[in-house]
C-alpha cells in the first residue's frame, strides 16, 4: 500500500440512528448519523413508517383525499366537441 493516499480507518466507528439505536462498525468516518437503521426499517420490522423530509408524502395524501371526495363529473362539453 502506498503511504499517505488512503483515508484513516476507524475500527470502532459509532453509527447513530434517529430512533436512538447505536452501532459500532469499522469505517473511514468516526461518527455517522443515519435516519433509518435495521432496527426501525419497515422491511425488517414489518411496520409502515413514512420518512418525509420535504413534506411530499403529506402533499400526496392531501391530493389523494381531494380526489376521493370529489365525484367524477361527466364532461358534456368535451363529448360535444368530439361529436362535431
Amino acid at each position: 500500500m502506498k503511504k499517505g493516499i488512503h483515508p484513516t480507518y476507524y475500527s470502532s466507528a459509532k453509527i447513530t440512528c434517529a430512533c436512538g439505536q447505536v452501532f459500532t462498525v469499522g469505517s473511514t468516518m468516526k461518527e455517522i448519523h443515519v435516519e433509518i437503521c435495521s432496527n426501525c426499517h419497515p422491511f425488517y420490522t414489518g411496520k409502515q413508517k413514512l420518512v418525509d423530509t420535504a413534506r411530499r408524502v403529506e402533499r400526496y395524501q392531501k391530493r389523494l383525499e381531494k380526489m376521493i371526495k370529489k365525484p367524477k363529473q361527466n364532461d358534456k362539453k368535451s363529448k360535444k366537441k368530439s361529436e362535431d
